[in-house]
């Protein structure tokens, strides 16, 4: 994104195509007047469009996160900013620390706000910020190199005495996938295992992977988080976490925001933590609990008390009324058939809530009872591979119909009544449990899908008519949901939800047959405001009738598709292009040669690159043996944001940077 900020009030400007040249000239016209510039993302501007922000003098806040900066030029920059607090930088190969000039580095100690995205092992410029307040880092570090030699952290022994973190109140860390990213940030926590910053309120490490390793002054650094006091937002891996340490800080803190994705050792007795130990939960406006609670299926049965705990959720309800992100991801819940005690109705008591994300089976108003099973004679279908294979009915397993023609009248009325409870919810994700996504980050594709959870199988189109309701919807997510059969809902969500910007939908219904492909294609026309749209399902036909209803959104920015063994029309995507002038990401990972994706990433590069600066082309075989390298070669705002999969509800803390 590129916008500036002027002293006189109300003058911002956003572009995320601005050329070279109208950066350069919006910067000799206003470079006086510039306080606060943002040019997060904008990786096609040139070294020489960076430099002329040496213009800018009044700099108070800068983000050049994504640009192409080099040691000196940086050098440069920082050194005629004397008023910089804020800045957000790149740390590539061949960044020198010693490169820069004590001038620069005399604006790096006057600076309080850092963010740091690190490509290579560095503590890049954070030894020279001797008064930070707010440090995030980003660590994004591949084990191995392009050439295939192995990344390591051995220059940097002996050096974790530099940073200074004294004054700092937030520290926030993400990592990508990695033991190279782990071991960097070890070493940039090691001052926190002899002291632990006495104003420090915010926490939080992000470790993608059920297994993140083990810090070895995890349990000191707690200990002293417990005795300086209260954290407002809190993010630990779960390995870190032991029962002692986080009673107490959650004994001597108010928080805002509390994420436990993946801590899945504490099973449902978390919540119960949470709401003996906080002090006052009045104050929590953002909830993660993703793959906290993971239930267990063997032979399509499930046990109780390995599920969401209802109870528990009620409770926590009641005890937080002010949430407004909420996560519950990654779990399983079934309720119990005509009971009013069900998950859906707690938390339409939340009338604050603006985001949601749920397991597909949450909505569901409970699981059918062996006798029904047999009245109904359904064949118990384990997963939606299996759609459309008869098998008998045994009685004692969970089975689910696939309704051929669901009614807004059959839809859950438990999910209904959420919806009617939170008429402002922005951002809505039903992912089902077992899904995950067939392209991961550093891995190659997947080949096989999971099967879905039981209950999953009796939500479709009825249900995801219903989200229809919801008139400020700007976010939805679909992903698993085997029942969605012929994708009528999916009509009726566009016609109602018209600030819909952002739509995610993933293995839907029968996955050899997209059978909802006839109503996406009428329901495109109407989200006049969509921005980004991402599409995963196996056999995906990307044909001209598809091109053609995309083309009527004109607002359309982004485009990600990812389908094993899909196949795509070239001509169609081209005229496409030629359609919606602002589409400026094309992602496509399907089937297909990889000669004929590269042509057509080749002509859609030739033919509008010149005309969109930002132009992002990467059309791949999803199942080839080097996607990986494609991978880490794409801008890493896309990359993040929408080409790889991930629930985004509460998954950071309001308001973490400007």
């Amino acid at each position: 994104m590129y916008s500036c900020r002027k002293r006189t009030p109300n003058m911002d400007n956003q572009n995320t195509e601005a050329s070279d040249d109208a950066v350069r000239q919006v910067v000799k016209e206003l470079a006086s007047d510039i306080q606060t510039l943002s040019m997060s993302g904008c990786y096609w501007l040139s070294g020489a469009t960076i430099d002329q922000l040496t213009r800018c003098k009044g700099l108070v806040k800068l983000d050049l996160s994504g640009c192409r900066l080099t040691s000196l030029r940086l050098s440069k920059i920082l050194s005629v900013l004397r008023g910089l607090r804020s800045l957000a930088i790149d740390i590539d190969n061949g960044f020198d620390l010693n490169q820069l000039s004590s001038e620069s580095k005399a604006t790096l100690s006057r600076v309080n706000e850092l963010k740091q995205t690190l490509y290579t092992p560095s503590y890049g410029v954070v030894p020279c910020c001797t008064n930070l307040e707010r440090l995030l880092l980003y660590f994004e570090i591949h084990d191995v190199t392009r050439e295939g030699s192995t990344v390591c952290c051995q220059l940097m022994v002996g050096q974790s005495s530099i940073p200074h973190y004294q004054n700092l109140q937030v520290f926030f860390a993400r990592l990508a996938p990695g033991e190279v990213n782990q071991t960097l940030m070890n070493l940039y926590l090691a001052v926190f295992s002899v002291r632990v910053p006495e104003h420090l309120r915010v926490f939080i490490i992000s470790i993608p992977g059920n297994n993140p390793g083990h810090w070895p002054a995890a349990r000191s650094l707690l200990e002293g988080m417990a005795r300086n006091g209260a954290l407002e937002a809190l993010q630990l891996p779960k390995t870190w976490v032991e029962h002692s340490s986080l009673q107490c800080i959650l004994k001597h803190s108010v928080p805002s925001h509390l994420n436990f994705s993946r801590c899945s050792v504490f099973g449902s007795h978390l919540i119960h933590r949470i709401l003996s130990n906080v002090q006052d939960l009045r104050q929590l406006v953002s909830l993660n609990l993703s793959g906290c609670i993971q239930g267990l299926f063997l032979d399509c049965t499930w046990k109780a008390d390995e599920q969401i705990d209802g109870c528990a959720m009620e409770s926590l309800v009641s005890a937080c009324p002010n949430i407004r992100h909420l996560n519950l991801s990654a779990a399983h819940y079934h309720g119990t058939p005509g009971s009013e005690e069900h998950l859906c109705t707690f938390l339409a008591r939340l009338r604050s809530l603006r985001s949601l994300a749920l397991p597909v089976c949450a909505v569901s108003d409970g699981a059918k009872t062996s006798e029904q099973v047999v009245q109904d004679n359904v064949a118990p279908l384990s997963s939606s591979l299996m759609l459309g294979l008869k098998k008998t009915a045994r009685v004692g397993l969970q089975t689910y119909r696939v309704n051929s023609e669901p009614r807004a009248s059959e839809s859950s009325s438990a999910f209904r009544a959420l919806l009617e409870g939170s008429p402002f919810l922005e951002v809505l994700e039903l992912i089902g449990s077992n899904f995950s996504s067939a392209m991961p980050r550093n891995e190659p594709a997947i080949r096989k899908e999971q099967a879905a959870c039981s209950l999953a199988g009796q939500i479709g189109d009825s249900e995801v008519a219903v989200v229809g309701m919801l008139l400020f919807l700007r976010r939805l997510t679909l992903a698993q949901l085997p029942g969605m059969l012929k994708g009528t809902g999916l009509l009726e969500v566009a016609m109602k939800c018209r600030d819909l910007q952002t739509l995610s939908l993933a293995n839907l219904g029968v996955l050899k047959n997209m059978t909802y492909m006839p109503s996406l294609i009428e329901a495109l026309p109407y989200c006049k405001q969509l921005r980004d749209l991402r599409l995963e399902q196996p056999y995906i036909n990307a044909n001209a009738r598809f091109f053609q209803a995309l083309s009527q959104c004109r607002a359309l920015r982004r485009l990600c598709i990812i389908s094993r063994n899909g196949t795509f029309q070239a001509d169609a995507v081209v005229s496409f292009m030629e359609s919606c002038l602002d589409v400026i990401v094309c992602h496509m990972f399907m089937g297909g040669t990889l000669v004929a994706c590269r042509n057509l990433q080749k002509t859609l590069q030739d033919r509008f690159s010149s005309e969109r600066p930002a132009l992002n082309v990467v059309i791949y075989p999803l199942l080839h043996e080097d996607l990986a390298l494609i991978i880490r070669e794409m801008p890493l705002l896309h990359l993040d944001e929408i080409t790889l999969f991930k629930s985004r509800v509460a998954e950071d803390p309001p308001q973490l940077w400007w």
